[in-house]
């Protein structure tokens, strides 16, 4: 592995929303695209790629909920949409040369593996990204839950949440300009301060297996490249 990355093994959470892009709903080939071209950068080069997806693009399971359907058949909903997203990003994998293998926590064994630990390790070792689709196959659980559980399991070096804003800060950047980002902060200060970065599940899961997280802006180009390398991209949460 090329000697500048600072983590060997890393799981990234994208969430559905990421993949919409500007259009707000369902799959972006666009976005798809760039973000295939910039993996494949790091997978060349050795860095040990798993991802977690979210669904929120086709459907969410909490404002499902909210307006009166059963919560755990909502999550199963947006479970599935999972599914949807992790096999488009094969597709987009597989255009650009990367070997891919989608594990679904809900069996469907005519489009991905079940989830099996061993076998996603084996994957990465041989320089295959892993896409982990179906949350972790039981409702009231977030993506973000299951990325933060699948990193530890997996043995990640570092979870790397991508989002739309260039990290951590103390208030809504979007509604508060005179909002501060944090280079670095604590999981301890995230919970206490309630601050919107993962759900306290997610949160406490990392906190409690000394787990890094790196928050950064999925939409500048090369940024998964940069956080990997040390670069002061976003913020650190550790």
């Amino acid at each position: 592995m090329s000697e500048e990355y600072r983590y060997r093994r890393v799981l990234l959470k994208l969430s559905g929303e990421a993949l919409a892009g500007d259009v707000g709903y369902g799959i972006d080939p666009k976005v798809v695209d760039d973000l295939a071209d910039q993996i494949a950068d790091i997978v060349r080069d050795g860095v040990q790629l798993a991802i977690v997806v979210g669904g929120g693009n086709i459907f969410r399971g909490l404002s499902a909920s909210a307006k009166g359907m059963d919560r755990a058949q909502a999550d199963y909903i947006g479970m599935l949409a999972t599914v949807m997203n992790a096999l488009a990003l094969q597709d987009a994998f597989e255009r650009h040369g990367i070997f891919s293998r989608v594990q679904s926590a809900i069996t469907m064994q005519e489009v991905s593996e079940p989830y099996i630990r061993r076998r996603a390790i084996r994957h990465l070792e041989k320089g295959r990204v892993v896409i982990l689709a179906a949350g972790t196959g039981n409702p009231y659980f977030t993506t973000d839950t299951t990325a933060a559980l699948r990193a530890c399991e997996l043995d990640a070096d570092c979870l790397m949440k991508a989002t739309k804003v260039d990290g951590v800060y103390d208030s809504d950047p979007t509604k508060n300009p005179d909002a501060k980002r944090f280079d670095r902060i604590s999981y301890m200060d995230v919970l206490s301060k309630g601050l919107n970065v993962m759900d306290s599940t997610a949160t406490s899961l990392c906190m409690d297996n000394h787990l890094p997280m790196i928050v950064f802006d999925l939409t500048v180009k090369g940024n998964i490249s940069r956080a990997l390398k040390g670069e002061n991209v976003g913020t650190t949460v550790e």
